[in-house]
């Protein structure tokens, strides 16, 4: 069997089992009330978000942590995959001499993410709000991804030997050491950027699927079957998610879904020595965030807003798009973003 055989038939095998498994597991957050509920939020300086609430209103009662069952199910086929290759004989190169590095340094970013995740949305959803009691502050979960994003850092350059960012027309340029702080920086952006997207049905998870597949095309031209695997069984079951995330959704992705997304999206992307390319990709994301961003310190530093909303996707809901115009534009937009940055990676 080809290796691309091989791949699709891991996808549509990730596809399956995850449509199987997903509306029990819906029925499953809706008997343990894992549900969005009707509340005043806040913003990252605890200021009232009145925009937000207005049109996030109508999605209360919705289960949240739908990220879950695609970590879940993704880690535990990728994770049974590879010893029935090696049984079976099937050749899982890589263009790393350590392939389970690799894998470790994957599964470590996709797992402890997502456990961080899960963790802000079982504080948030059952109503953990005491200090004195599974309470951490913003500041405080920033820390923890910094520290994990650190570690994971860590063994991308100590393990696997990466150093270098690939810079498209220029050429490639070595770091050192100081892609241990690069990496963190680029792997907490990329988490809390998927994270502030997600936030219109399908948004996130549909921008985010169209851009696995541009990674993926990218790991298969140079024969990382690890990488493309992962990919692959990733992609499969996020298709099966999107079903059930699209306007009106049936489930949310959560913090779980949204931390470890982004994360290992950013990881993805620094595997392949394509941090341009993925900032490219991925570039709905860094709008997102920066535009949240921009907002913040102006209410912040200035005591004023510099746009009626942010992040952008609800400045446009506050200017009147409808929320699937929103969701169903930028998903063409991330389509051209994904070509353009595949073609920069590859030249």
């Amino acid at each position: 069997m080809g290796s691309l055989a091989l791949v699709l038939g891991v996808l549509l095998f990730s596809f399956i089992v995850t449509s199987v498994l997903i509306v029990p597991f819906i029925n499953t957050l809706y008997a343990l009330r894992f549900q969005r509920a009707e509340q005043k939020t806040r913003d990252a300086f605890g200021m009232l978000t009145p925009i937000f609430d207005k049109f996030h209103r109508q999605k209360a009662g919705v289960p949240v942590g739908g990220g879950l069952l695609v970590i879940i199910v993704v880690s535990l086929i990728f994770a049974l995959l590879l010893p029935l290759f090696r049984i079976f004989g099937v050749e899982v190169t890589g263009v790393y001499k350590d392939a389970q590095a690799e894998i470790n340094v994957i599964f470590l970013t996709f797992l402890s993410f997502g456990l961080l995740g899960l963790y802000d949305d079982v504080k948030k959803f059952f109503r953990f709000e005491k200090e004195a009691f599974f309470g951490l502050r913003l500041k405080h979960k920033l820390v923890l991804q910094i520290l994990l994003a650190f570690g994971i850092a860590l063994l991308l350059h100590l393990d696997l030997g990466i150093s270098f960012v690939h810079i498209p027309f220029i050429g490639t340029f070595h770091l050192g050491w100081l892609y241990v702080p690069f990496a963190t920086f680029v792997i907490v952006a990329f988490a809390n950027a998927v994270n502030i997207t997600d936030g219109l049905d399908g948004l996130a998870s549909g921008t985010l699927m169209i851009s696995l597949f541009g990674l993926w095309f990218l790991s298969a031209s140079i024969l990382d079957v690890p990488l493309s695997l992962f990919l692959a069984l990733w992609i499969g079951s996020l298709v099966s998610f999107l079903y059930f995330n699209v306007y009106p959704a049936r489930m949310f992705m959560g913090d779980v879904g949204a931390l470890a997304f982004g994360a290992t999206l950013a990881v993805v992307g620094l595997l392949l020595g394509k941090v341009i390319a993925l900032v490219v990709i991925g570039f709905i994301f860094v709008f997102e965030i920066g535009s949240s961003f921009i907002q913040l310190m102006s209410k912040r530093f200035r005591g004023k807003k510099i746009m009626p909303a942010a992040p952008f996707h609800l400045f446009l809901q506050q200017y009147g798009w409808e929320e699937p115009k929103i969701v169903q534009r930028a998903w063409l937009v991330q389509v051209m973003l994904t070509l353009f940055g595949v073609w920069l990676a590859m030249i």
